[in-house]
């Protein structure tokens, strides 16, 4: 165990300059395989289930827009959020939107399952495979930007 090392930024001084150096560790292919595996599974099951629901063709489409908005509003949250850990300006206007577009998605996914006709297990698991799929897509953008990062460093 003492050669695992987390995959998060790690200020060290380099030897030449005396300044500080940001290293990221690249996360394993393991992970990030886990990662993508999860996001494909949780968008196929929230799809297959929209797909097998006993829905109107409109009611499903509006299930799928907030599956496509969800996703986006937690990449963009989860960049930002990182943008200003590491300095990088952001501008408040989109840090503020991007909050706001991941808590309006999930928002109106609950107010949807709430008034929709489904028994109560399909509420659940399309609230699951929503949640599911927005969680990997955060992984997933953060195993992205750590093996570019480390890929830049190198």
């Amino acid at each position: 165990m003492e050669n695992f090392k987390p995959s998060e930024t790690v200020e060290t001084v380099s030897k030449n300059q005396g300044t500080p150096k940001n290293n990221i560790q690249k996360p394993s292919n393991a992970f990030v395989g886990a990662s993508w595996s999860v996001l494909l599974i949780g968008v196929s099951a929230y799809c297959i289930g929209l797909t097998n629901a006993a829905m109107q063709l409109n009611e499903k489409g509006y299930y799928f827009t907030l599956l496509l908005f969800g996703l986006f509003s937690v990449i963009s949250v989860q960049k930002s959020v990182r943008d200003k850990m590491e300095g990088i300006p952001v501008t408040e206007i989109y840090y503020g939107i991007s909050w706001f577009s991941m808590i309006a998605s999930i928002t109106l996914l609950t107010i949807g399952l709430w008034n929709a006709d489904l028994a109560l297990s399909e509420k659940g698991f399309f609230g699951m495979a929503f949640v599911l799929s927005l969680f990997a897509a955060i992984t997933v953008q953060k195993n992205t930007r750590d093996i570019k990062m480390a890929d830049s460093n190198n």
